[in-house]
């Protein structure tokens, strides 16, 4: 099995879904507690959300294989993205609900690790790196739009209701001001959705390691509360819901577009 697969767009905006994928190794299963085999904290369905943005001309890049394998959106040497919280690493030992990803005993070696990096890491960030370029040398900018996913109450993670729509800019530094105001003023513009910026979820390695504003490669990531597309439960994809969230990812993508 590819460990990704890019679709090439034509126009300045690469899409970037790192925890949409699912498969796991045969040999690691056996390796998993029952719960853990489930990947329930898979960014579930966001690579239908987007599929409209290959309309817009986007390239959209999505992986194959569970974040449990490896988190894409961690840095190879594992360093929190977050210090002082409850967060997942590299290779994630515990789920979103603070219990474990393996069975006692099983946890991945320092060498597994770096096995994981060169076979499913590496390839990945190639092509994300790769796509940039050539998207950059062909319009002189480029904007990496992250999309993500995740359960709207994880005690684990943070307190309470998290907002509909969470968009991370590194604190403003992934993208120019231009940018990130236009998108909270689309956000403002509606009523159906709560949203914050650059609140618990502030934006992932990607966003922060790939920006480089001042060559006009910015980076935005929009962390997205299931329950507006589906069933947190049974992961279930509810097309009426999901429709309506749609509507304001199309409305965001075409201002970053303009």
């Amino acid at each position: 099995m590819d460990t990704y697969t890019l679709h090439r767009g034509t126009a300045p905006l690469l899409i970037s879904l790192p925890h949409h994928g699912t498969a796991l190794p045969d040999d690691l299963v056996a390796r998993l507690t029952t719960e853990a085999c489930c990947v329930p904290d898979t960014d579930w369905h966001v690579a239908d959300l987007y599929a409209f943005a290959r309309g817009l001309g986007a390239s959209i890049i999505v992986p194959a294989y569970s974040r449990y394998v490896i988190d894409l959106n961690r840095p190879e040497d594992d360093v929190s993205l977050y210090p002082g919280q409850n967060t997942t690493g590299l290779c994630p030992t515990v789920r979103f609900s603070g219990e474990p990803v393996y069975l006692p005993g099983q946890e991945p070696t320092p060498e597994e690790i770096a096995a994981r990096v060169d076979t499913y890491w590496r390839p990945y960030h190639r092509a994300l790196q790769a796509e940039i370029a050539r998207l950059h040398e062909a319009h002189g900018r480029v904007v990496l739009w992250e999309g993500h996913s995740i359960r709207s109450e994880v005690p684990f993670l943070f307190e309470g209701r998290l907002p509909d729509f969470n968009l991370g800019t590194a604190g403003g530094m992934s993208c120019s001001p231009g940018l990130q105001h236009a998108l909270e003023s689309v956000l403002a513009s509606q009523a159906d959705f709560s949203f914050v910026v650059n609140g618990r979820f502030r934006g992932g390695y990607i966003t922060r390691h790939y920006a480089d504003v001042t060559r006009g490669i910015q980076a935005v990531q929009l962390e997205l509360a299931q329950l507006n597309y589906m069933d947190e439960d049974s992961f279930a994809y509810l097309p009426e819901r999901a429709a309506r969230t749609r509507v304001l990812i199309h409305r965001l993508l075409e201002c970053t577009l303009a």
